[in-house]
């Protein structure tokens, strides 16, 4: 038994068929992790090295080379292959809720299928398709959503009933089912094989591998990586990639500037079986059980099964240095709820002869999402780590995007969701991660309805005023580890039914958020958005101004006190950030930011401001509460406030001023209020929030005032068709294709970030267009909702996704979001969008499998009313950041 279980896991054919190994490591191999003597030197130097021998080092070093960076260093403190990746079940599977983590796995899946005709080393890849079951009716429409977007991506996919799964998979008890998706062309594959077959191609493209040779820390100079130092010598280098897996996160902070990477290591479990008397056949279909917990495959005759436990066991919180990794103790106590789930699934397998209990780590991040990208504080340090139990399924792609990202500057997909840099410091604290990790592997199978939020890690980072807001009945999300309101329930309402409204349908908070919404239009509310990044950019001369004019693409040379809303953008006119920058002086910017931009706008506005001692960048996020006062009597509370008139004619739109509120001065008072509504926001000192928000609210109770939530806020500023950044805007979006060449200063003959690309697009036109969608025939009381991500469909041709939804209370419909492409007929090429191309089509939203008809509109509703659109009620709230 055990010698058919090392089969599975051995390497022995690929190094008899590559006779340059023999010479890197003795000829003798034994399983123990003692280092063997290496006859091969290390460079002294090389553009890159990689750390870790697993399906991800060996993934970036294959891709590197493809895209033809030869001078390559791959470093494994064990042997090839012999971390996580050895003790990978081997499912390829393509169905991912994240786009970008379904083109991943759909790009992973297509280069093993030939992965073993390009380098003749056999990788057990096996077209065997999976099925993913459903015992539930919200399972299924879970199930439903996935699949509308792979079949729009090109993958076959369907959704099957209970007598079709049988019939796929006979072994199957499937009296429980309600449904079931089927993706015929996901894989199995032998992911050390894998692993070693791309080591294989790299090593054939001149990349340098090296065993039995640990890394102890990364060498940096002024910010850059300059080397590595590992226990075999130097290496001088430009480039360095943390692809160490559950060690990443020591080896990250191993050296004297820590690279913070929030990972932690979970026992995960699976069983491997004897062959059945009839032995399974290879292609039978992978079973994803999510509602039992388990995932079963064929492995040699019989089945390997394992799964996500509700009472994960975390592994390794004080760190531990050990070479490759052992099979852990065997725990067949704490495997039981998945044994039973896995005989109830396959009754028939009572009699069958179990060979071992496998026990291997797997790393888990913060939010089920894996992390790659560059540090924001060290240039030259790539990480690509935390795959969440899915790296052979995303080791493909994530290699390929990185590679691109260290060659190009940047990689051929949004991959935002993905990126190091949106986790701050604070993410990075053991304790945190060790009880996230236990809230996020029984995540893996949970159903996740539209806005769910984590449980743990919780009331890190709030606002002065969250105990305040918490009595008076606030429901609380999370966001870059910042408690916001979502809204506030009313007294007497059941709480304990609003907390299990878990839904894909109308949910119990519609008419809260409703009445919320309708006090924003006709009286006055106030919202705590005190998570919002704020920095502020000053110099003792010009060139705060200088610099800014550069970075930004709206001119900021306007005078003191105004404001203005911009984008700071990439070389190819997308937008890094979205944001609205004060000029407060002569020679200093308040710059305001989405809250999860702390650490990316930190680091891009760092790596490209001079060294130069008279320019000053500082966060100031902590030392400010913002109150946005939102509706028609704002103005009458702050002017009473305030003893300051605060009109129009006095207060214009898109204005700064400091002032003073009740008794506390400097409060920062700005006429935006990111929703189309009529208000303002309020910066205010921390030590002032409590004080500014008691007379506020006393003051505006005669005016009908009450505190709202971001419901409300995305409710209102998705009627008024406003984009925000990292939903709807991201890197690969220009203002050109969402309607906002007024924010773009390109005739004023001032050089900026990304100003060639949007001269071409100004003079060639737009491959996709930001499009607002009111659903017609949808019944917000008994139809699926909306969420995000569902597919469009013109004259019944795909072209494209929602980007964000919410119900419009005005409107009294569902308004959807999204980019309009145009592909060819024929050659399936994006041409370019007109808008008689948007305005002459037929539009349908496909909402889990479910089509409805939508009216497509380039310009917000209200401009039916006003047959005009108002330039400055566009800038003075032409965004909303979440």
């Amino acid at each position: 038994a055990a010698r058919m279980f090392l089969r599975l896991l051995s390497d022995v054919r690929w190094r008899a068929a590559q006779p340059k190994w023999r010479g890197m490591t003795s000829s003798r191999r034994s399983t123990s992790s003692t280092a063997e003597p290496a006859s091969v030197p290390l460079p002294a130097e090389a553009q890159v090295v990689i750390c870790g021998g697993g399906i991800m080092g060996t993934s970036v070093a294959y891709h590197l080379s493809k895209m033809g960076w030869k001078d390559v260093v791959l470093l494994e403190q064990g042997r090839l292959a012999a971390g996580t990746t050895r003790f990978s079940a081997g499912i390829v599977s393509t169905a991912r809720q994240l786009s970008v983590e379904l083109k991943m796995a759909d790009y992973s899946n297509k280069l093993y299928q030939q992965l073993e005709q390009e380098t003749g080393v056999s990788t057990g890849y096996v077209k065997a398709g999976s099925i993913s079951l459903a015992q539930t009716q919200d399972r299924l429409i879970s199930l439903k959503r996935i699949a509308s977007s792979l079949n729009v991506m090109g993958i076959p996919c369907e959704i099957i009933t209970p007598k079709q799964v049988a019939q796929l998979h006979p072994l199957i008890n499937i009296h429980d089912l309600v449904g079931a998706m089927y993706v015929p062309e996901d894989a199995l594959v032998s992911s050390a094989n894998v692993s070693l077959a791309l080591a294989t191609a790299a090593s054939r493209n001149g990349v340098q591998i090296h065993e039995r040779t640990s890394v102890s820390h990364v060498s940096i100079q002024k910010g850059h990586v300059t080397g590595v130092e590992t226990d075999r010598g130097q290496i001088k280098c430009q480039y360095f990639v943390n692809c160490a897996g559950q060690w990443a996160y020591e080896l990250g902070h191993s050296g004297k500037e820590p690279v913070h990477i929030p990972l932690h290591a979970c026992e995960h479990f699976y069983l491997l079986t004897h062959p059945l008397k009839e032995p399974l056949a290879s292609d039978l279909p992978t079973i994803v059980d999510p509602d039992g917990r388990i995932y079963i495959r064929n492995w040699q005759g019989g089945i390997l099964s394992g799964g996500f436990e509700k009472n994960p066991k975390p592994l390794f919180t004080e760190g531990r240095n050990q070479l490759e990794i052992h099979n852990l103790q065997e725990d067949w106590d704490h495997f039981e709820p998945l044994l039973s789930a896995l005989l109830r699934r396959m009754p028939d397998l009572e009699a069958l002869q179990i060979m071992q209990l496998v026990n291997c780590p797997e790393s888990f991040t913060p939010d089920m999402r894996c992390i790659m990208g560059e540090s924001p504080t060290v240039r030259g340090y790539f990480v690509l780590a935390g795959m969440n139990s899915a790296g052979i399924s995303y080791g493909g792609g994530a290699g390929k995007y990185l590679a691109e990202w260290m060659v190009n500057g940047y990689p051929s997909e949004n991959v935002w969701p993905l990126d190091l840099k949106r986790f701050g410091t604070l993410q990075s604290s053991r304790t945190f991660l060790r009880h996230r990790v236990m809230e996020v592997m029984p995540l893996m199978c949970d159903l996740k309805v539209p806005r769910w939020d984590f449980q743990t890690g919780r009331q890190l980072r709030t606002s002065p005023l969250y105990d305040r807001l918490d009595a008076q009945g606030a429901r609380w999300m999370e966001k870059h580890g910042f408690e916001r309101v979502k809204y506030f329930v009313p007294p007497g309402t059941d709480l304990l039914d609003l907390e299990q409204s878990k839904t894909f349908y109308k949910p119990d908070w519609f008419d809260i958020v409703g009445s919320e919404v309708k006090c924003c239009k006709e009286a006055v509310c106030v919202i705590d958005m005190s998570s919002f990044t704020k920095f502020e950019i000053s110099s003792t001369g010009d060139e705060a101004l200088e610099n800014l004019q550069y970075f930004f693409s709206n001119d900021l040379d306007v005078p003191v006190g105004h404001v203005v809303h911009t984008g700071m953008l990439n070389e190819k006119g997308g937008y890094e950030n979205d944001c609205s920058i004060a000029r407060l002086s002569k020679r200093s910017f308040f710059m305001i930011s989405p809250t999860d931009q702390q650490v990316h706008c930190w680091a891009w506005l760092k790596n490209r401001l001079p060294d130069d001692s008279n320019l000053t960048l500082e966060d100031v996020t902590w030392k400010y509460t913002a109150l946005n006062l939102i509706g028609p009597r704002a103005v009458d509370v702050l002017s009473e406030l305030s003893y300051a008139p605060m009109t129009p004619e006095h207060f214009p739109s898109l204005f700064c001023k400091e002032m003073s509120v009740g008794y506390a001065n400097g409060i920062r008072v700005m006429s935006i209020t990111h929703t189309g509504e009529p208000g303002f926001v309020l910066y205010i000192p921390i030590e002032y929030a409590l004080h500014v928000y008691n007379e506020v609210m006393n003051m505006g109770q005669k005016y009908g005032i009450r505190n709202a939530g971001y419901y409300a806020l995305r409710s209102l500023r998705i009627e008024k068709f406003f984009a925000f950044w990292g939903q709807d805007l991201d890197a690969f979006t220009t203002p050109m294709e969402c309607g906002r060449e007024f924010q773009v200063k390109l005739e004023k003959g001032m050089e900026f970030i990304g100003q060639e690309a949007l001269l071409e697009q100004k003079q060639n036109g737009v491959y996709k267009r930001f499009t607002m969608f009111i659903l017609e025939d949808h019944d917000t009381d008994t139809d699926l909702w909306p969420w995000w991500g569902e597919p469009i469909f013109r004259n019944g041709r795909y072209v494209g996704k929602t980007t964000s939804s919410a119900y419009s209370y005005t409107l009294e419909r569902h308004v959807c979001l999204g980019f309009v492409h145009h592909f060819d007929e024929k050659t399936g090429e994006e041409l370019v969008v007109t808008a008689d191309f948007i305005n002459n089509g037929d539009y349908v939203i496909d909402i889990a499998g479910q089509r409805f008809q939508a009216k497509a509109k380039l310009y917000p509703f209200s401009s039916l009313f006003t047959q005009r659109r108002r330039k400055d009620e566009e800038e003075l709230s032409g965004y909303q950041r979440e």
